[in-house]
């Protein structure tokens, strides 16, 4: 028997706004790939779902990195000659470029300049940068704030700490049936980034809340909240031993925005996550983009280094760097809609549920077409509105369960709805008419 699929109406939706509402909640937090910020983010995301916390020192060795120096931050500031805060770390806290060394000192405008950082070409957004490797100090501001400032003297402040400390990340994990994994990984890592990357964060809480309310699934799901780049490695370079257990992945990211899904395949191209993201998006008749693999990106590029080579692919609306507010002070919690969020965590459902039931058959009466009506299969699907589906889905799943062919394989090549083809192949399994195949 086939364990059960998750299914949509075996547990509760969130609340209408409940989505938007944790990303408003993370949002005034500063975040960096290490600090309390992130602790902070993953106390917040435990009182949705349990979370394993995991500390790793700085200076561990992982893969070809090392975990670098812990970062916090309590104020930040650029003052006049009259001690008022022109720039002010409090308001935004893109201002401070992340990683700043600390710095206090009286300097002029000319002398502050080659430490800020605008957007010429918007000039009315705070742009967001981060020095995480090479010790250095910066402020971001808009380019109409700079242009309004006079010359003179100004007093700057970085009140932060750069000091031997730790890399945190977390994990939630909802047993399967199975030991074989589906990884879903996003980074929390950003500051007040509404889109990149806090929906995506919102969405997979929501996502673990619903597989862990619902029936057990066939998979075991493997969340992880860690710092973009250096948190994969560091998962990565910590989990070598049992990594073959990851089957499938998605890295979420700019979940929230009004753009349409984007799936990007994972480095392999044919691997099940590709066919079932391309296949619900497909399905879904609406706009929708699906693009090769590229090493750049999220974390995705981690995941499908050469010597992993997992199949991991990625999820966003608009993708990174193609919206004008992409990394800058315009992805605020306005950009992000609880409409788009949830659909894009409907969507990322739907993928699972086609992993879920995708399996491969094999036909136990293959020798010419067995006698269905006497095993009172068609009798069964008498009340159903698409029973002439239902009875070609039965006949291309007795024709193509050869072992080879899963049940995606099977509803393309039909051009039958996935849910049907799964659901004849249950019924041809109840009437022993079909038996899965042993996975390695």
């Amino acid at each position: 028997m086939t364990a059960p699929e998750p299914e949509r109406d075996a547990v509760p939706e969130p609340e209408r706004g409940e989505l938007h509402a944790l990303v408003a909640r993370l949002y005034p937090i500063c975040r960096s790939i290490t600090g309390d910020g992130v602790r902070r983010t993953l106390q917040i995301i435990a009182e949705q779902v349990p979370l394993e916390i995991h500390e790793v020192p700085t200076g561990t060795r992982v893969l070809d990195w090392t975990v670098p120096k812990e970062w916090n931050i309590r104020d930040a500031y650029i003052k006049d000659a009259a001690g008022r805060r022109v720039v002010d770390f409090a308001a935004c806290n893109l201002h401070v470029v992340g990683y700043s060394v600390p710095v206090h000192r009286r300097m002029t405008l000319e002398e502050l300049r080659p430490h800020l950082h605008t957007l010429p070409d918007r000039p009315d957004l705070v742009p967001y940068r981060t020095s995480y490797y090479h010790e250095t100090w910066g402020f971001c501001l808009s380019a109409d704030t700079l242009a309004a400032l006079p010359e003179g003297e100004y007093e700057v402040c970085i009140d932060s700490t750069l000091a031997d400390g730790h890399l945190t990340y977390g994990e939630h994990v909802v047993p399967g049936e199975t030991a074989d994994e589906v990884l879903i990984s996003c980074h929390v890592c950003h500051p007040s980034l509404a889109n990149d990357n806090l929906a995506a964060i919102a969405v997979a809480t929501h996502l673990a809340r619903r597989l862990a309310a619902g029936p057990r699934p066939r998979y075991t799901y493997r969340f992880l909240f860690a710092p973009g780049t250096i948190g994969a490695i560091t998962w990565l370079a910590r989990n070598r031993d049992r990594i073959e257990r990851v089957r499938h992945g998605l890295v979420l990211a700019c979940a929230g925005d009004r753009g349409p899904l984007t799936y990007k395949r994972s480095r392999r191209g044919d691997a099940p996550i590709d066919k079932a993201a391309a296949y619900v998006l497909r399905a879904s008749g609406r706009p929708h983009t699906v693009v090769d693999f590229s090493p750049y990106g999220y974390d995705e590029r981690q995941y499908c280094s050469p010597g992993f080579n997992l199949g991991v692919g990625s999820l966003t609306r608009t993708p990174y760097g193609r919206y004008p507010e992409y990394h800058t002070s315009g992805d605020d919690l306005g950009f992000v809609t609880e409409e788009a969020m949830r659909d894009t965590l409907e969507t990322v459902w739907e993928i699972l549920r086609v992993l879920e039931r995708d399996r491969r058959y094999l036909n136990l009466s293959p020798y010419g077409e067995p006698q269905l009506g006497r095993r009172g299969l068609y009798d069964s699907l008498g009340g159903r509105s698409d029973t002439k589906q239902a009875q070609m889905a039965m006949l291309w799943v007795l024709n193509l369960s050869d072992g080879d062919h899963g049940l995606l394989d099977i509803a393309e090549r039909s051009g039958l709805p996935f849910d049907v083809v799964a659901d004849a192949a249950r019924a041809l399994c109840d009437a022993t008419l079909l038996e899965p195949v042993k996975e390695c």
